[in-house]
């Protein structure tokens, strides 16, 4: 880690003439308030160096300059403290919809209104743990309403305090696959038979229709079983869609603009869905050499949600992956935490559990930053940068020496608004109320 003053050259510094008009010429639109965050350190999560005695200016929602030499006149300072300042957060792999207590009784017991209202506390505890951009990977709700969509529209228009919010729909799934609700559920026959609106497809016809299906209900990704975990005949990990199958769906959602990543635990389902052209692989304990040499060449990113696989990890025959020979080995590597199946507001724990796999912090860092970013297709934002969306946090200690100072936030914006303050009983997004 190298740590620069404010005064020594850096990437961050910019040309203080340009940053001013840019600033005035913002701060002149209705509405737009000038605001400078300080801080006694900031990351660079490119690079891992740390400046001392920080400043981020923030207009209309995004970073304008980072340690500019003289700030506007009616700027408000928002001074954080002993803090370090960073990026927000992005979880790439989490479930919304669901608590993950009791998966079969949602299902069976709850209409997609109720999981809309599980959704809204579930997306505000995220937000308030420094995770402003989430990707929300399938609803196990059986209804053709998608759920984290109405959610991702809501977090937009500012109806509710959330992450931006990055949505699959249904996942698609075989029938008595691995993400058919029916098999969570344990519903009998003929109680749950779901079809193309809730991703249950079994051959390439059906897939492209149940695809067309998220995408014109507002899904911006798409989810795609290709392996099972646990089966009805005991094996872990066996491959459900076919290469060709898995291929349908990729060229279908490009046709979209829209990116497809690919539940898959076992080797040779994980291995057909990199050939296929998904973006990312999510869990994929079990891969192998070839895994690894096929992930490197396409550039498919490993999203590896190491806390789910130590908490199952006693009940299933799966071998905790080894993310320092992946990361080495030139695979790109995406932060997931699965919350729910892990609980909601914990998210950082993935980031602490990648790092005791044999990642540094500040690839773990990485992984859930710029990373993510890049894997989502967002380069809006997860660096503190000038042109970027303002979705900061900050965080109690320096996360490069310990990284549980994640757990640790004290500090949230999300486009600019704060939600989370120090000393301060700002809720909702709300900057009027007085600190404590």
């Amino acid at each position: 880690m190298n740590v620069m003053s404010i005064g020594s050259p850096r990437i961050f510094r910019t040309h203080t003439l340009l940053l001013l008009i840019v600033a005035f010429a913002l701060s002149s639109a209705a509405g737009a308030e000038t605001l400078v965050l300080q801080a006694a350190r900031l990351l660079d999560v490119e690079t891992g160096d740390m400046s001392r005695n920080a400043r981020v200016l923030v207009v209309n929602g995004k970073i304008v300059g980072v340690n500019p030499e003289s700030i506007p006149q009616d700027a408000r300072i928002v001074d954080l403290g002993d803090r370090t300042l960073m990026p927000g957060l992005i979880d790439s792999h989490v479930h919304l919809t669901s608590s993950g207590a009791d998966f079969t009784r949602e299902i069976l017991t709850e209409n997609a209104a109720q999981a809309a209202l599980r959704g809204v506390e579930s997306a505000r505890v995220t937000l308030m743990a420094g995770f402003t951009t989430v990707r929300d990977v399938a609803q196990l709700i059986p209804s053709p309403i998608l759920i984290a969509v109405a959610l991702a529209d809501a977090s937009e228009k500012g109806w509710i305090p959330a992450p931006r919010i990055i949505t699959a729909g249904h996942a698609l799934s075989i029938t008595g696959g691995q993400i058919d609700p029916a098999m969570w559920a344990g519903s009998a026959e003929g109680v749950m038979n779901l079809g193309q609106e809730n991703g249950i497809a079994d051959n390439v016809d059906e897939l492209i229709k149940a695809t067309r299906f998220q995408i014109k209900h507002g899904a911006t990704f798409i989810k795609i079983a290709a392996t099972g975990l646990m089966s009805q005949h005991g094996v872990v990990g066996v491959q459900q869609y076919s290469e060709q199958e898995i291929r349908a769906v990729v060229e279908e959602a490009a046709r979209h603009n829209i990116r497809v990543a690919a539940h898959a635990v076992g080797p040779v389902g994980i291995n057909a869905a990199v050939r296929a052209g998904v973006t990312s692989i999510e869990h994929g304990w079990l891969l192998d050499d070839e895994s690894i040499r096929l992930m490197k060449k396409n550039g498919t990113y490993l999203v590896p949600t190491t806390a789910v696989a130590e908490a199952i990890s006693h009940d299933f025959p799966i071998e905790m992956p080894n993310l320092a020979r992946v990361a080495s080995a030139g695979v790109k590597i995406a932060m997931g935490s699965d919350a729910s199946v892990t609980r909601h507001g914990n998210n950082a724990n993935e980031i602490v559990m990648m790092v005791k796999l044999g990642l540094t912090p500040l690839q773990a860092i990485q992984a859930a930053t710029i990373g993510a970013a890049d894997m989502l297709g967002r380069p809006d934002r997860g660096r503190v940068e000038p042109g970027m969306l303002a979705d900061l946090i900050a965080v109690d200690g320096n996360p490069l020496e310990d990284i549980n100072a994640l757990s640790k936030v004290a500090f949230v914006m999300k486009g600019g608004k704060i939600y989370k303050q120090p000393g301060c009983f700002c809720h909702e997004g709300r900057q009027d109320l007085q600190a404590a």
